[in-house]
């Protein structure tokens, strides 16, 4: 399909109604991504894996619960008996789907994330949950040249208005942007942004939360003047209230959240961190466009140093022909291996 024909698909899906989580096995901190990841910590010995593990899943079930009872389909999988990484909860850095019925798989910084990339885990969204894959993008030759797009964590798509944002680091370097949004027909905005120390901002959705009516953007992390002021027309160009919040806010995962919607309305996913780190007015700005159920994610945050948005792969494939719904469905056994 071209470029032109996707546009027009994902003009007609902006939130998802329907999202994948995958229920991790093992879980602490991974030290081949807290090198770039200053939300993370650099050594989890404050508890054994095995009780860290225990809280996520903990943790995992809350978000699939408050999700479900807001109204939103989850897709649960178990992740293949063969993917030992800690970050398999964040199934959004590898797997974007689309409302033309594809899906693109994306290429991963850390080595031992890329098994988390699992073509079962497509396959099973296609032959036993009712979603249409009519095809599949596979990016991640790109590794081979080091370079890295990580999904949704890199790109926060504007899909209504065919934008894409991108703060470039190590983990969204531009040669992989550049392929990614061609192949998306989405136009790329992108810029450098930085903590106060000085490193890049490892993912753009830990500093950029786009919704159908406002943006939450921590607009400080962006340094350059220039740079700053194009993003903020672009967001209110495309008729959002843009919601400033501080680099302290971003910290502590104020802009790692995600509207989704259900019949009732719109949603938004935050976790109880996140929705504490805010303002009164803040607040005040967000309920009044949704409905909000802040979930406890205190060891997943701490630990692995990714969000509640980060563990939300959107769902935006069509629905199979002769399917007649969705509900949640949690894998009851690791998904086949395929060769």
């Amino acid at each position: 399909m071209s470029a032109r024909s996707w546009a027009k698909h994902e003009a007609r899906e902006t939130s998802a109604r329907a999202v994948l989580m995958v229920r991790p096995s093992v879980f602490h901190s991974n030290p081949q991504t807290s090198i770039t990841n200053l939300l993370q910590p650099r050594v989890s010995a404050d508890a054994a894996h095995s009780d860290l593990l225990e809280a996520a899943l903990r943790e995992f079930d809350g978000v699939v619960r408050a999700l479900s009872d807001a109204g939103i389909d989850v897709v649960v999988m178990d992740p293949p008996a063969s993917v030992k990484s800690p970050d398999a909860v964040f199934p959004n850095n590898w797997l974007s789907t689309h409302a033309d019925g594809t899906a693109v798989l994306y290429p991963l910084m850390a080595a031992n994330r890329r098994t988390e990339r699992h073509r079962s885990i497509v396959d099973a969204l296609d032959a036993r949950f009712g979603y249409a894959v009519h095809q599949l993008v596979d990016l991640s030759h790109l590794e081979k040249r080091g370079e890295y797009v990580e999904g949704t964590g890199s790109l926060v798509l504007d899909r209504a208005h065919h934008v894409a944002y991108v703060a470039l680091s190590p983990r969204s370097t531009a040669h992989a942007v550049h392929t990614a949004c061609e192949t998306l027909g989405m136009r790329e905005c992108a810029f450098v942004a930085t903590h106060s120390a000085g490193s890049a901002i490892y993912h753009t959705n830990v500093m950029l939360a786009l919704g159908t009516e406002v943006a939450v953007c921590c607009l400080d992390v962006i340094r350059n003047p220039q740079q700053r002021t194009r993003v903020r027309e672009q967001l209110e160009a495309s008729s959002r209230m843009v919601m400033p919040i501080s680099e302290s806010q971003m910290m502590s995962f104020g802009a790692n959240v995600l509207e989704l919607r259900s019949a009732s309305g719109p949603l938004l996913a935050v976790s109880a961190r996140a929705w504490a780190c805010y303002e009164p007015a803040q607040r005040r700005v967000l309920e009044s466009r949704f409905a909000v159920n802040p979930v406890a994610l205190d060891t997943i945050e701490r630990v692995g140093g990714g969000g509640l948005r980060c563990m939300l792969a959107e769902i935006h494939l069509p629905a199979r022909a002769n399917h007649s719904g969705l509900a949640i469905r949690a894998s009851a056994e690791p998904l086949r291996e395929l060769a």
